[in-house]
């Protein structure tokens, strides 16, 4: 049966689209194969992405061979994946493990390309392996309902990375819209330590100023932000302050920059943005605090005109739903022109080393540190 179209899958496909009037030719085509003489053998992490056509699983778009072909052409070893649904507001419980029924289906389908990754130390059976390792994320809490009762449920599904809030607020804290800034909750809290006795990975991407240093503090083990900015280069509320930063490093976690639109103020977001957050993070956090997390799939965007209306659409139903953060607008897509290939990823690590980045630096920015903090945590 047909599935509607996501919000992430408007956002890449449609916004690609609209942007062809105002990307110059040379910029679109500059997506050749980049070469980075020890990406073969680095371990690489897409700290929130997607392995087919979309960034998140609520497409339900079945991998395909171009998919297949793209994910295995890619070079990443693993993902976090998002399976549940972001910015709802109400109890998604039922269709979160349709969701998740959906995409188990997906790994027995195709076990020779993925593999489900319900412990760190399976990222060296994937890089061994040559099958993308896939670790089921949520960007929100709201399938959990008002209480914890669910969580061992969603542990047992394989979920080991939980995005306390996502924009607005929920019930675990504020998100990074509220003007309120109120923080984590005492249920936040008591997620915060069930998360840390089970081997879940915390998640404060897109959580509020005080509930990313709160939910940093909180916890007893290192968090992530898996999916974000650095508000010092672009003062946009979905980027981290320089403080949080910090904190977050000084505990051990990773920040994962992302491709979007926040990464800049105004104008289309190019590799070079990426390049800039990236090397404020390493200034501010140090290089063994810094990753990726693109926000985007692994295959490259195929524009089609059909997208352009309904990306508009989508647009405007956000903000009126009011889960639109400032940044998402009409001149900046939700990915790079010139990343927009499967192994961006080598793009990046080319042109860091362009910029003068040692090797060993590199390597950790694309994979390794994240795949520390995910044998760390993720047991």
């Amino acid at each position: 049966m047909p599935f509607p179209i996501d919000r992430r899958e408007f956002l890449m496909s449609s916004a690609a689209l609209a942007g062809l009037s105002v990307i110059p030719a040379a910029v679109q085509a500059a997506t050749g194969e980049p070469k980075w003489a020890r990406y073969r053998d680095a371990v690489v992490i897409d700290a929130c992405g997607g392995p087919g056509g979309s960034a998140d699983g609520l497409t339900r778009d079945a991998l395909d061979a171009k998919a297949v072909a793209n994910l295995r052409d890619s070079g990443v070893t693993a993902m976090n994946f998002t399976v549940g649904a972001v910015g709802s507001y109400t109890d998604d419980y039922a269709e979160t493990v349709r969701n998740i029924a959906y995409w188990d289906n997906e790994f027995a389908t195709h076990p020779d390309a993925i593999l489900k990754v319900t412990h760190g130390a399976q990222l060296d059976e994937a890089k061994r392996n040559g099958r993308l390792g896939i670790i089921y994320g949520f960007q929100d809490t709201t399938m959990y309902g008002e209480n914890l009762d669910r969580f061992d449920e969603f542990h047992h599904f394989g979920v080991r990375i939980v995005q306390l809030t996502y924009n607005r607020r929920n019930l675990m804290g504020d998100g990074c819209l509220e003007s309120g800034n109120a923080g984590l909750s005492k249920l936040g809290q008591d997620m915060v330590a069930k998360m840390n006795e089970r081997g879940v990975l915390v998640d404060l991407s897109h959580c509020g100023q005080r509930t990313t240093r709160e939910g940093i503090e909180a916890s007893k083990k290192p968090v992530a932000v898996t999916h974000s900015g650095c508000a010092a280069v672009a003062d946009m509320p979905r980027n981290k302050r320089d403080e949080e930063l910090r904190l977050l490093a000084e505990r051990g976690g990773v920040v994962g920059i992302y491709i979007m639109p926040y990464l800049r103020t105004q104008g289309q977001v190019m590799a070079e943005d990426v390049l800039r957050h990236i090397e404020h993070a390493v200034q501010v956090c140090g290089e063994d605090h810094v990753g990726i997390g693109t926000d985007g799939s692994i295959s490259a965007v195929e524009v089609t005109p059909e997208f352009k209306k309904r990306f508009a659409d989508e647009i405007a139903e956000r903000q009126k739903r009011g889960i639109s953060a400032p940044g998402e607008r009409a001149d900046s897509y939700t990915f790079a022109p010139d990343l927009n290939t499967p192994r961006r990823f080598e793009r990046i690590a080319e042109l860091l080393s362009l910029r003068g980045h040692a090797d060993a630096r590199i390597e950790k920015i694309l994979g390794a540190n994240f795949a520390r903090l995910f044998r760390e945590v993720i047991i």
